[in-house]
């Protein structure tokens, strides 16, 4: 798959479609992983994010629409993908069919930032550097 397919698959599926789709066009990093994994156990995953986030006052963009539509989706397996914009400031999980040819949803939006330095990981949390 190429920057533009992915480009021309971010629809209006969910409100984090567009920035996702921005985000590739200034040239973030993307990547489309080979596993399947069943939607609607995805919509489990992510549904505990959904409210693990709400809880600490984070919102994250089309997460509830994504949700939604991978309930809907049952049992079809999906491939999964994440799009990192290159200034790192925001990041995007998409859902795609198992041949990758469509998105089905997609959540993210800009990064929490903390009073804490970017540079100094929290205790017990692994820094990777790209």
């Amino acid at each position: 798959m190429t920057r533009d397919d992915l480009i021309a698959m971010l629809r209006e599926q969910t409100s984090a479609c567009g920035p996702a789709r921005n985000a590739l066009i200034a040239g973030a990093d993307f990547v489309v992983w080979d596993g399947l994994v069943p939607a609607n156990r995805h919509a489990g995953v992510f549904r505990g994010r959904m409210h693990h986030s709400l809880k600490r006052g984070h919102t994250i963009d089309g997460l509830a629409d994504s949700v939604d539509i991978l309930l809907r989706a049952g049992e079809e397996p999906l491939r999964t993908g994440s799009i990192d914009a290159v200034d790192r400031s925001s990041w995007f999980t998409i859902f795609l069919n198992s041949t990758a040819t469509v998105v089905v949803a997609c959540c993210g939006g800009r990064r929490p930032t903390t009073m804490e330095s970017t540079d100094s990981p929290e205790p017990g949390h692994i820094s990777w550097n790209r």
